[in-house]
């Protein structure tokens, strides 16, 4: 991995590095902005690159990492990548499958880190959020350890250096941990986090458990439709966080950035922006107080942008918990 990028040491002895670039895209973005952004975010320093089957996008993820390889700037073993589970995939049978057709989209030999997106299991199919007549989710009823055995195969047939989960709470992650015959434990967590959602319940758990949580939408999030609600509070516009970027000579995205990564979060960040891609880089370069990480603690106030609403009353619905 590229020096200059930290690392942290996951429970199965691989290394990820702790700033990672997030690909979600909504659908306005056009293909071409993420595959030049992705080129962008590797020439800035990026070695980690997230993507997922729900992105619909690990074509272009593939083409620009291999282009990337094939200018000379990285080798794939400078590169970790993510990829993840969707829902229409936890019958054990499946997850194989899945992840062997994101590899043929991506046009690699393996992943670094396969997570099980989200805990709630949908019927199969090509429609990933298939609907009834009603337009309500049409739900899959699968036990996730027999979700986590097929994940555990995957990684011993080499198709994965990693297996992880997202999006699931203490109660989930126990019943991976104290499975019957466990042979991996989950090497991390990616769950939304940043200031106004610091999860330091969960982040206390994980750590206790060896896991290391995986912090998306950092910076807030996009307003989008039929995920995130409109009226949302804007997180880069807070007045805190603007203080503190003012006092440091930073801007409030690289605050929120630095916040997770002090606290032993690995941390996504998204932008398709080359000046702000840039920029995001420069969270490596800096510290912030202890004083003023209780500052930021202080702005909490469980405030989740992406609820998944839509898997709302399903028992394995993972946020109903209080962590």
């Amino acid at each position: 991995m590229n020096s200059k990028h930290q690392c942290v040491q996951l429970n199965d002895g691989h290394f990820i590095p702790v700033l990672g670039f997030g690909t979600a895209i909504v659908q306005v973005t056009p293909i071409m902005l993420l595959l030049e952004a992705i080129k962008l975010a590797i020439d800035a320093g990026f070695r980690h690159i997230d993507t997922a089957y729900l992105y619909n996008n690990e074509e272009e993820v593939g083409l620009a990492i291999r282009s990337k390889i094939a200018d000379d700037t990285v080798k794939r073993e400078d590169i970790f990548l993510t990829s993840k589970l969707w829902c229409n995939f936890h019958q054990p049978q499946l997850v194989q499958l899945s992840l062997e057709k994101s590899l043929r989209q991506l046009q690699l030999d393996y992943l670094d880190l396969y997570v099980i997106h989200f805990p709630v299991s949908l019927k199969p199919g090509d429609n990933l959020l298939p609907r009834d007549e009603n337009g309500k989710l049409m739900f899959d009823t699968v036990d996730l350890c027999a979700t986590w055995e097929a994940m555990e195969k995957c990684k011993d047939a080499g198709l994965v250096k990693s297996i992880g989960v997202s999006n699931f709470n203490c109660r989930q992650l126990e019943m991976i941990l104290n499975k019957p015959g466990l042979k991996y434990k989950p090497v991390c967590n990616q769950v939304e986090c940043h200031p106004y959602m610091n999860q330091s319940k969960l982040l206390d758990f994980c750590k206790s458990k060896g896991i290391v949580l995986v912090a998306y939408g950092s910076l807030g999030t996009q307003r989008v439709k039929g995920w995130v609600d409109h009226n949302a509070p804007v997180l880069l516009d807070d007045p805190v966080l603007c203080a503190m970027a003012k006092k440091y000579k930073r801007t409030p995205g690289l605050i929120s950035l630095r916040y997770q990564l002090q606290r032993g979060f690995v941390v996504l960040a998204k932008s398709f922006n080359e000046k702000r891609i840039k920029e995001n880089i420069q969270v490596l370069e800096f510290q912030l107080t202890s004083e003023d990480m209780k500052v930021l603690d202080g702005l909490n106030r469980n405030y989740r942008y992406i609820p998944f609403n839509d898997f709302i009353g399903n028992p394995n619905y993972p946020f109903s918990d209080e962590y």
